[in-house]
């Protein structure tokens, strides 16, 4: 059996875990001398290129000194805490990655906190020592700090730390030394994290991830606890419920680079990819034929928010995407169920409408973006936090938040976040910035990141993870502007929308089909307005056509979806087709509304 090391890479967001991976995909000689590798080459989905975050858990595997290295890029932001939690459990060791300037922050915490839970031992790893003003002797001693107030063991806090820059390719022990490469680092990995546990007795493997291929359907991914796993051999499927069926493993893939190779036994501590198997789930355990025995499931943290996901039923359906009825919807999101373990599906009375439960606005945005790529429309409703009730009080979720922003803006967003019912736990100053720490409910997060790069000038940034359920806070003040609403519908007319540019913004461009009920700008003032764009101008022999020819329109404001999400209202929905992001009214006529408010 090969020397086998187990690791995951846990960071915050854009600390530069999948940068550091590509290094050591290099240096593990995964590509010819004439190939040239890409960047981020585990950031595969079009969606993560396109934001440059990771989204997906993703394995790879690197040789190194006959050592087999598997390696784990995990997602930073804690909206994919379900894709972390899971595969932590495949891992024996971490490597803890914090940037030099920024030092830990609140989703490092959150990763951190699984991984020390896990009695994973980790490796720290400064990265970007070559920023101006970073401090990475701070930053590690703010590391030990971090893991202390986790409860670390002493073993866990005995941990080794390497500075470098994973982007300019080198680690070492002192960031006054530069290198050349990362050998440091997979020597250290190599030295520090412990070869896989292997327990004597049956097969056991918890199954922790999924895969598709058009060619042999579902691929359960895990890790052997114990025992060996060959073809075609007969074994029990214990489900999360205690129920156990018998099935049979048709053929095993080990990962090696990018890819896997198909092999005849896989022993403990590897891991394996499976094919052939029926009707399993993540946190299904595979167990001995004869006297199966589970292994204890993943525990994943609870949803904080949910979004009413209901069939496109405007003037316009059918226009763009190929599945639009509430069959499609429903399949595709009970697929979704299967391996995005922090998302919950809730019928309701209606049967085109469902609630979505999620982790937060980008975990569900995602979600909704990717169907919209495979050819979806659905109509998404305001973003509700989930409120309990605890011991008779009623309860809401506290996030702690933190913003990193210009000295000089730093009034401005104390403010806004006092407004939402936030509450200052501290103020640090950094070279020419500040870091103030809030603990906000999540309630007042929503809408929050617009209007701070709006009062910031796009300086602001904003990181923020789920704390606890406290005692609810109170009525926070949503959007003081009505929206301005289409009377008609038909196509805009540049001459009736120069007409308004003073009742308030539109989002939609000139000659643009809308239909009556969509929202169409934002009204300077509170309150709703319906207005009708749709109107050409009335020509005679003294006003000639041309004569308008020089009319100066604002630019229509465009939202990204998740702009979208949180802009609306509770009487609106965002239309998401393939090609558009569209706000409307629920009830799309005047009169409509006018009775739903009785």
């Amino acid at each position: 059996m090969q020397n086998i090391r187990n690791i995951a890479i846990i960071a915050h967001v854009d600390h530069g875990k999948t940068t550091l991976v590509d290094q050591m995909l290099i240096a593990g000689k995964l590509f010819k001398d004439h190939e040239t590798p890409g960047e981020l080459m585990l950031d595969s989905n079009d969606l993560e290129r396109e934001r440059g975050i990771t989204i997906l858990a993703k394995n790879v595997s690197v040789i190194y000194k006959d050592y087999k290295i598997n390696i784990i890029d995990t997602p930073g932001h804690s909206d994919f805490g379900g894709e972390v939690e899971r595969v932590l459990n495949m891992a024996d060791g971490v490597i803890l990655l914090v940037d030099a300037f920024e030092g830990p922050m609140p989703q490092t915490r959150f990763v951190t906190q699984k991984a020390i839970e896990l009695g994973l031992k980790p490796i720290v790893v400064v990265n970007k020592v070559d920023k101006p003003n970073c401090t990475p002797d701070e930053v590690q001693e703010s590391v030990f700090e971090l893991m202390f107030n986790l409860e670390a063991s002493d073993e866990q806090l005995d941990f080794k730390t390497l500075y470098g820059s994973g982007l300019n390719g080198w680690m070492s022990t002192d960031y006054n030394k530069p290198t050349d490469n990362i050998t440091p680092l997979l020597d250290a990995i190599i030295a520090e994290i412990p070869e896989p546990k292997v327990e004597e007795g049956t097969p056991q493997m918890l199954i922790t991830s999924l895969d598709f291929s058009n060619y042999t359907g579902r691929i359960a991914i895990g890790r052997v606890q114990r025992g060996k796993l060959l073809p075609n051999m007969p074994v029990s499927l214990v489900k999360r419920d205690g129920s156990v069926s018998k099935i049979r493993i048709k053929e095993l893939f080990l990962f090696s680079g990018f890819g896997k190779v198909k092999v005849d036994e896989v022993p403990a501590g590897e891991i394996c990819a499976i094919t052939g198997l029926e009707n399993f789930e993540i946190g299904d355990t595979l167990a001995d034929h004869e006297n199966p025995e589970a292994l204890p499931g993943i525990r994943i943290d609870e949803p904080t928010m949910s979004m009413t996901f209901t069939i496109n039923d405007s003037p316009f359906f059918g226009r763009e995407g190929k599945f639009v009825t509430s069959r499609h919807i429903k399949n595709r999101l009970e697929a979704e169920l299967e391996r995005n373990l922090a998302l919950r599906l809730q019928e309701t009375d209606s049967s085109d409408t469902f609630t979505v439960f999620g982790r937060g606005v980008l975990h569900l945005s995602v979600l909704i973006e990717t169907m919209r790529r495979e050819g979806y429309e659905l109509q998404i409703g305001q973003p509700q936090v989930i409120i309990k009730e605890i011991d008779g009080v009623k309860c809401e979720p506290i996030e702690e938040l933190t913003i990193d922003l210009p000295e000089n803006h730093s009034g401005k967003a104390i403010e806004m976040i006092t407004m939402r019912k936030g509450e200052m736990l501290s103020m640090l100053p950094k070279g020419d910035r500040m870091v103030l720490e809030f603990s906000i409910p999540s309630r007042g997060i929503i809408g929050l990141r617009n209007n701070l790069l709006t009062a910031t000038q796009g300086e602001a940034i904003m990181a923020h993870r789920f704390k606890e359920y406290a005692p609810y806070k109170g009525d926070i003040p949503g959007r003081n502007n009505g929206s301005l609403i289409s009377l008609e519908t038909g196509k805009a007319i540049p001459y009736s929308i120069s007409n308004l540019q003073d009742r308030g913004k539109f989002f939609i461009a000139p000659n643009e089909e809308i239909y009556e009920g969509q929202v169409i700008g934002e009204n300077s003032r509170p309150g709703d307005m319906t207005v009708n764009v749709t109107k050409t101008k009335k020509l005679t022999n003294m006003r000639s056509s041309g004569a308008d020819d020089k009319m100066k329109l604002t630019p229509p404001i465009k939202f990204s979806l998740e702009e979208a999400l949180e802009y609306i209202q509770g009487d609106e929905y965002v239309e998401v087709t393939p090609e558009s992001i569209r706000l409307r009214k629920i009830y799309l006529k005047e009169h409509e509304r006018k009775r739903s408010k009785i």
